[in-house]
């Protein structure tokens, strides 16, 4: 190998990095600083100069086809967390190399093509990810499908408590009043909507786009016997004309793009009935404005984008609504990503079963990418909650904390019937 010692010379700091090349030859690279010891082989030659075509995509794409494989000890499956510890330790010398720089200011110039995403295009790409099927999800999620950032309080707490906590904390957020008409936007598995309509005397609507998830929450209302309070339906939030007194939103405006963001916002106010409150969850990061991850764009999410807390504010400005309160979540994401990514692991004989190995080798690399962005990059979560007057919640916080202490005392049976109803739906 001829590029590739170079670019490792140039970029292994923490930690150290041991390749083993395609005739056999070996270098160990790094450790000025501590961090892990990685040990790696490469079996194509070729690799050698194909890295620098769209490094993040064909790293990905390497480890996928088995081309590049991991050799020191890891903790589960094949050792795509190892290796990505390591390249985010050392990820900003890798930011600045000159091949790196170019990729990532090509795909800035096309990122509002790639995130342009009209209401067809926005079907093709839930199908891509959420319509995978439903066995593959009930087996790393939690028994409520919450498929998003939990909040771990304590951080002793176990997926489905920490999942639980996080629908609390947005229920209390919301400052429900009986009789009242909530919209969840990206509906899911149906799990908050669910909850919400537990939490409050509420009438619950969910959107989805996709199929499968709808007809596990349908099932789901139906097995709780709450058809009459929380609806489900197969529609584009763009699409939606009625009015609402409550909206949430959780992990929907990673699908929005950057194109709809005001597009988005619009829509959240338009919903909004005098008084109402929505509250809006989404993945963000620290940093200025960027580019989704070429290997995420085409093999995970395509069209999908975290905006950025700026680009994020400057859409909802437009909207006039009020930002009344904002809260950023931190490792938590991180935290959660650990427990999918261990169970996936737990359950790799049946998924690789079910599709195949590089299936298999492409989800352990992005749940594996996802962890290290939440964990040592600039991810984070952010929740916002949007009024249309100032005072159409309290003033000051304490009514969140007095609203979780409450829901608390509701969660002992109702939670168990709910995580049994994802079982009855799933059959």
């Amino acid at each position: 190998m001829k590029h590739l010692p170079k670019l490792f010379r140039k970029t292994i700091r923490k930690g150290t990095l041991t390749v083993t090349g395609p005739e056999g030859e070996v270098e160990t690279f790094g450790g000025e600083e501590p961090g892990p010891d990685v040990a790696i082989r490469i079996s194509d030659p070729a690799f050698d100069w194909k890295i620098f075509l769209n490094p993040e995509m064909k790293a990905a794409e390497a480890f996928m086809d088995g081309v590049l494989t991991i050799e020191s000890p890891v903790t589960h499956g094949t050792g795509a967390w190892e290796f990505m510890e390591l390249f985010f330790l050392n990820k900003r010398n890798f930011d600045l190399t000159p091949n790196q720089i170019f990729w990532r200011g090509l795909a800035r110039g096309v990122r509002r093509r790639a995130q342009h995403n009209p209401i067809s295009r926005s079907r093709e790409n839930v199908e891509h990810h959420y319509d995978l099927g439903n066995d593959l999800y009930q087996r790393f999620l939690c028994d409520d499908l919450q498929y998003s950032c939990a909040y771990f309080e304590t951080g002793d707490e176990t997926l489905d408590e920490a999942q639980t906590a996080k629908k609390r904390r947005i229920a209390a957020k919301l400052n429900l009043k009986p009789g009242q008409r909530v919209l969840d936007i990206g509906c899911g598995w149906g799990g908050m909507a669910l909850y919400l309509a537990h939490a409050e005397d509420v009438h619950v609507t969910g959107v989805t786009l996709s199929k499968e998830q709808l007809a596990v929450a349908q099932a789901r209302a139906k097995a709780l016997g709450v058809e009459d309070r929380v609806t489900f339906e197969l529609r584009d939030y763009r699409d939606v004309t009625e009015t609402f007194d409550r909206v949430v939103s959780v992990g929907m405006l990673e699908h929005v793009g950057i194109t709809q963001l005001t597009t988005y916002y619009l829509k959240v106010r338009d919903f909004l009935a005098p008084g109402g409150v929505a509250l809006i969850h989404s993945i963000s990061t620290k940093a200025p404005p960027g580019v989704t991850s070429p290997f995420l764009r085409k093999y995970i999410f395509p069209g999908g984008y975290a905006p950025s807390l700026s680009e994020a504010a400057e859409s909802l400005e437009k909207s006039g609504l009020w930002l009344t309160d904002c809260e950023i979540w931190r490792v938590h994401y991180a935290e959660t990503l650990l427990h999918w990514r261990k169970r996936f692991e737990a359950d790799r004989a049946a998924i690789e079963g079910m599709y195949d190995e590089r299936f298999g080798r492409m989800w352990e690399f992005y749940l594996a990418v996802c962890e290290g962005a939440f964990r040592y990059g600039a991810s984070n979560v952010f929740q916002m909650q949007l009024c249309r007057e100032r005072d159409d919640v309290p003033l000051t916080r304490g009514y969140i904390a007095d609203a979780e202490a409450a829901l608390r005392e509701k969660e002992a049976g109702f939670m168990d019937r709910v995580l049994a109803s994802t079982g009855a739906a799933l059959g």
